[in-house]
């Protein structure tokens, strides 16, 4: 039996018990079943798999104070300015593009490994960097490492997780991205008292010290037991699954049912079994591109939406260009740009910590909902503050800096309480096994390329139709999103990785089904 089934059947009992002893008080009152504690191993495994999402946040939130003093001592026009500001979030396509093949070929774990490796050349690369050329090799060594992270951090960690806390756990990558931020914002104040010439390369030579961190420590992880399965290291998985399931008997039916997706028969229970063809992601691209099934085809367009809409939105604008935005507002000095913007950084992790505690309460829809209606809003009133700054001339709104300012950390905060982590929990837990790890390494890519675009017209964007105008525009974008993810996205809440398959296909069964009833319509209107 399920640990579903048996939860409910529990709480089917206390409840008849509890009614038995108000009509009869002999009868004690038995105290309310005990939610199971938090798995302590599961959160240590995801805790240390996601770090190395601190990688990526630490280069958007150090790049923002760093090109201030970039552009002074390398000069460089507009278009040079947003490219750099933007290209890595390019260049990591490479990285999530390959890492899904290679942590099918070498394993989750060593994937991570490979990640901080290469992010720690980049960062190193980065802050000896002499020119602007020289400065673009170690943004795209760094941006390898960074799409390597961003794919396997959220694969392994809802692989690792029990059902009842994936959403809290599958959410460490988004809360260690807006981490990473907030260190970079405090990094920029810091070394922003150095002479200009050592006081940037600082901001960025720093990035490689935590990526030697994460892969000492991951060394310390087990394997993924979905990957170790599809290896046929029944053994291994069966341990990892022991240790990381809230009971035994969740242990039993998680390995059942990687079996059954595997392959492997119910009944074998060989520590080692020979898999004639190993799972290495061979033939996943047919099926997912070329003849996916109804499920996979609407599995693959939730992943890929929610991937675009999380970046055409607009955060990687506000969190790259938060002193440029706060400037057109009307703060001049440096100093006071930075530390605004370690305001912003500070509120956005604050939120993305409360926003770990709701996902497996609250549910996916609602919070993403509610987030993307907020979002909508903020970025409205932003517009609305940065059009009146824009059109006052020489006179100081003091008004429209405040609704600026409380705009940007709204929306900030409201990023960070839904779209932000849902976005990496919900594509990280929808595709089969299978197709997992490919799945989610297009996801990154639509995530990376739509982000580079963002980030890398920004300033033009602005000249073009006013600051905000720009956020006028990314407001538009949340309202179809809002749409998207209403029509679209089921609720994930509580369900296995292995169910989620049958979750997904109703749109298109829908519209198949209309189709044959037109199609029967029109065939008996030709009868008669």
């Amino acid at each position: 039996m399920s640990p579903e089934k048996n939860s409910f059947f529990s709480s089917s009992s206390s409840s008849e018990t509890a009614a038995v002893a108000k009509s009869n008080p002999t009868v004690p009152e038995l105290p309310p079943p005990k939610k199971p504690k938090r798995n302590m191993y599961a959160l240590a495994c995801s805790f240390l798999a996601s770090m190395t999402s601190i990688l990526l946040g630490y280069d958007i939130g150090v790049m923002s104070g760093a090109i201030i003093y970039i552009v002074k001592d390398i000069h460089m026009n507009h278009v040079q300015k947003e490219v750099i500001m933007g290209i890595l979030n390019l260049y990591s396509l490479i990285g999530s593009a390959a890492a899904g093949r290679t942590s099918d070929w070498i394993g989750r774990r060593y994937t991570i490994v490979l990640a901080g490796a290469i992010f720690f050349l980049g960062a190193l690369l980065m802050g000896f960097a002499t020119n602007y050329a020289f400065l673009m090799i170690g943004r795209f060594v760094a941006g390898i490492g960074v799409g390597y992270a961003l794919m396997i951090a959220p694969v392994y960690t809802a692989e690792v997780a029990p059902a009842a806390s994936r959403g809290f756990l599958s959410s460490f990558p988004e809360v260690f991205i807006n981490f990473g931020i907030l260190l970079g914002y405090v990094s920029n104040y810091g070394f922003s008292k150095l002479p200009q010439n050592l006081g940037w390369r600082f901001m960025l030579g720093v990035g490689a010290i935590p990526s030697i961190a994460i892969a000492i420590g991951v060394l310390a992880m087990p394997e993924s037991p979905r990957w170790l399965v599809m290896q046929g290291r029944l053994g291994e998985a069966k341990r990892v699954l022991q240790r990381t399931s809230d009971s035994p008997e969740e242990a039993k039916v998680r390995l059942a049912d990687i079996k059954e997706a595997a392959g492997i028969p119910a009944d074998c229970d060989d520590d080692v079994v020979a898999v004639t063809k190993q799972h290495h992601g061979e033939g996943v691209w047919r099926e997912l591109l070329l003849r996916p099934t109804l499920s996979v085809r609407h599995i693959l367009m939730c992943a890929v939406g929610i991937h675009f809409f999380q970046q055409a939105s607009g955060i990687d604008s506000v969190v790259l260009y938060s002193p440029t935005i706060f400037e057109k507002a009307g703060v001049k000095k440096d100093n006071d740009k930075l530390l605004a913007t370690v305001a912003v950084g500070f509120v956005k992790t604050t939120f993305i910590l409360v926003a770990t505690f709701f996902l497996d309460k609250v549910g996916r829809r609602p919070l993403l909902l509610s987030s993307v209606a907020g979002m909508i809003v903020s970025l409205t009133a932003l517009g609305f503050a940065l059009t009146a700054v824009d059109r006052s001339g020489d006179e100081k709104l003091v008004w429209a800096v405040a609704l600026c300012i409380t705009a940007v950390l709204a929306y900030v905060a409201l990023f960070s309480i839904g779209m932000g982590p849902i976005t990496w929990v919900y594509s990280s837990e929808i595709f089969p096994l299978r197709l997992r790890a490919q799945g989610c390494s297009m996801g990154v890519a639509v995530n990376r390329v739509t982000s580079g675009v963002v980030s890398m017209t920004f300033l033009s964007l602005t000249n073009g139709i006013t600051t905000g105008g720009a956020f006028f525009l990314y407001a538009s974008v949340a309202v179809v999103a809002w749409v998207f993810f209403f029509a679209l996205l089921p609720e994930t809440q509580g369900k296995t990785l292995e169910e989620m398959e049958a979750l997904f296909g109703t749109f298109f069964r829908w519209r198949s089904s209309l189709a044959a009833l037109d199609e029967k319509k029109k065939r008996d209107v030709e009868m008669i």
